[in-house]
């Protein structure tokens, strides 16, 4: 029989026995599944060294030697893998001039670091490459080693420079750019967009461009604008908006939507070009453009006009100079002779706004022509209307023909008075003006240059800018048709057009208006006019005159009351004949009176051709315009005789004896 306590530890050392072997099998294993876990480990993390997208070097942190180099660095830089591995980093070309040397990466310690946001490296090829360089230190089995990450950032370092080429050209560019979301809120705007409304970043962004309407389009305007650009297309257009300071100004504009690369909206960017002053030179040059064309008619009719009108008022003298004592008779006549002469004034004031009536320009000193019009004015306006001259001393002098500046004052002080409704205040101002060139920039209704002020000023009912464009427009008249021919301000138009100045109208409904003109200066003295009163009928004393005039019944007309002044007249209709004439009459013709525009040879081409053959031969000229045949801007070339059409037997006995007389 086996003793009980022997068997007791028997059990007890098998028991044990079979714990520690248990155990140890355990540790078997749990070995086993580590040796497992780390060998998955270091495949995982081979598999993540061979497949980055940067580029990986691995040091030796005690020798600074590369132990491992991963694929894409390689690639990058154009080295192979033995030429990286068991080198020194510094002896690598790429990285021999790095800041971080030699003793830098010899003395890395833990938790310490070199980085380079933006390092330059060569490639083997000689290609520049821009990375950012971290390294660290890293405790691997019990060893330290360095991991350099080496980043190529070429392509991103490219793009952000030519996002801030782009941003450079967008803050530099004249047009307003706006950038909204998808919402129409306002993101961003460059500075010439804040230059052109007056708004700055911080009133303008996250704002909605509702704030710069200007009410001057519809719902349905913006309705159609934003159902084009929400749908994916551009839109183009113009915009009146209305500035911060309550301005409007018209933009050409277009906005296209910003899609991302799911071709989905993202924002809409708005690029806006002002205009505005485009525009306003735009309508001036069509003005200028319409008031030539309106001109050139002018001048057209006022000829014909002028012809006939001529014929109409030289028979009615001839009538008038041979009439029976019939009281009856010569009061007819004497009618027609006045309503001829009202005509004849007409087509002068057509002539005038055209810049073709024919002008005898002096020097004058403006305040002494204004002061001696303020009484004839003061009649004008009425007594009830006060009448106010301010003048600046010692203006400079203009040269201008006084009759003109007559015109221009009549006219601006009538158009004046009827624009107050009971009392009111006319004020006529004189001074000299000079406007450089900096001025006119910013002022581009002016002309640089020295200029002395006519100014008429009225508190009376003021004028809105749609009238203003109007009126000086011939036959234009906001007085109704009852109240005037529409040719006042047209006159003055044409009056400082042909006398080289300009024209500013200043002018708000019920705050008066203001007529500024300016005409250049004249810095010569100025010289007392000579001419002394109207001169008597002068009769001939049978001198041959060779009359030469395309219009039959004027011709007819001319060479009767030429003969009733007592002259022989050799009369043609055609120049080419008129030629023959002379040749037939060698040396007899004293005084050629020729009409200026004829079909074939002007008069003053047939003048030359009978001066080269008789140089004793005098001149006049008649015309109902000159065409700058014989004048220029209506200022008659010099030691010209002329007469314009249509004209008196006082005028033409003057003009005959005035010419047939010059030495």
């Amino acid at each position: 029989m086996s003793d009980p306590t022997t068997e007791t530890h028997q059990i007890a050392t098998h028991i044990e026995m079979s714990y520690k072997i248990a155990l140890l099998k355990e540790q078997l294993d749990a070995k086993e599944k580590d040796g497992k876990a780390l060998l998955e480990s270091e495949k995982r993390y081979r598999r993540l060294f061979e497949s980055a997208k940067d580029g990986i070097l691995i040091l030796n942190a005690d020798t600074g030697q590369v132990v491992d180099v991963n694929p894409f660095l390689i690639q990058l830089l154009g080295y192979s893998y033995d030429e990286f591995c068991g080198k020194y980093i510094w002896e690598i070309g790429a990285f021999k001039d790095i800041a971080a040397s030699k003793d830098a990466f010899q003395t890395l310690q833990d938790n310490e670091y070199i980085r380079y946001e933006d390092l330059p490296l060569e490639t083997k090829g000689g290609q520049s490459k821009a990375v950012e360089f971290v390294s660290n230190v890293y405790l691997v089995d019990q060893s330290k080693v360095i991991q350099c990450n080496i980043r190529d950032i070429s392509a991103s370092k490219q793009a952000k420079a030519e996002r801030m080429r782009l941003m450079a050209a967008i803050e530099q560019v004249g047009d307003g750019i706006v950038m909204t979301d998808t919402k129409g809120i306002i993101q961003f705007v460059n500075p010439a967009f804040k230059e052109m409304t007056g708004y700055h970043d911080n009133d303008i962004t996250g704002q909605h461009p509702r704030i710069l309407r200007s009410g001057r389009q519809d719902k349905h305007f913006y309705r159609t604008l934003w159902e084009t650009i929400s749908n994916g297309k551009t839109w183009t257009g113009r915009l009146v908006n209305k500035r911060r300071d309550g301005s409007f100004y018209t933009v050409a504009t277009t906005i296209s939507p910003v899609l991302n690369a799911s071709e989905r909206i993202v924002n809409y960017v708005a690029v806006q070009r002002d205009i505005t002053e485009n525009l306003r030179l735009a309508d001036q040059l069509q003005q200028a453009h319409k008031m030539e064309a309106i001109g050139l008619l002018a001048g057209g009719v006022a000829h014909d006009f002028n012809n006939m009108l001529g014929v109409i008022l030289g028979y009615a003298e001839v009538a008038l100079l041979h009439a029976a004592p019939d009281p009856s008779l010569r009061a007819n006549l004497e009618e027609i002779i006045k309503a001829a002469r009202r005509s004849a004034e007409i087509t002068r004031q057509l002539l005038t706004f055209a810049h073709k009536q024919t002008i005898t320009p002096e020097v004058l000193d403006l305040n002494q022509v204004v002061s001696s019009m303020l009484k004839m004015i003061r009649r004008l306006i009425g007594e009830d209307i006060e009448l106010a001259w301010q003048l600046r001393a010692d203006p400079y002098q203009v040269r201008i023909d006084p009759v003109q500046v007559d015109q221009i004052l009549v006219n601006l002080c009538i158009n004046a008075r009827d624009a107050l409704t009971e009392h009111g205040k006319i004020t006529i101002e004189t001074k000299n003006a000079f406007f450089d060139k900096h001025y006119c920039i910013d002022h581009p209704e002016y002309i640089t240059g020295e200029y002395v002020l006519l100014a008429v000023n009225d508190n009376g009912c003021g004028m809105d800018k749609k009238t203003i464009d109007q009126i000086f427009d011939p036959f234009f008249t906001s007085k109704g048709m009852a109240n005037g021919t529409g040719l006042g301000l047209s006159i003055v138009y044409g009056i400082v057009k042909q006398n080289h100045g300009f024209i500013i109208v200043d002018s708000e409904p019920g705050r008066g208006t203001t007529f500024k003109i300016f005409l250049p200066q004249h810095k010569s003295p100025v010289i007392e006019n000579q001419q002394g009163n109207a001169e008597e009928i002068s009769l001939g004393c049978g001198e041959t005159l060779l009359l030469v005039e395309d219009e039959p019944v004027i011709l007819n007309m001319g060479k009767t009351m030429l003969e009733s002044l007592g002259y022989r007249v050799l009369a043609t209709d055609v120049p080419e004949e008129a030629l023959k004439i002379a040749d037939k009459h060698p040396n007899e013709i004293q005084l050629l009176v020729t009409d200026v525009i004829m079909p074939g040879m002007n008069g003053r081409d047939l003048a030359k051709r009978i001066q080269s053959l008789y140089p004793n031969t005098k001149v006049l000229f008649m015309s109902g315009y000159t065409a700058d045949v014989i004048a220029q801007d209506g200022l008659l070339d010099k030691d010209i005789h002329y007469i314009q059409k249509p004209f008196s037997f006082q005028d033409l006995s003057v003009k005959v004896q005035r010419a047939l007389k010059e030495k």
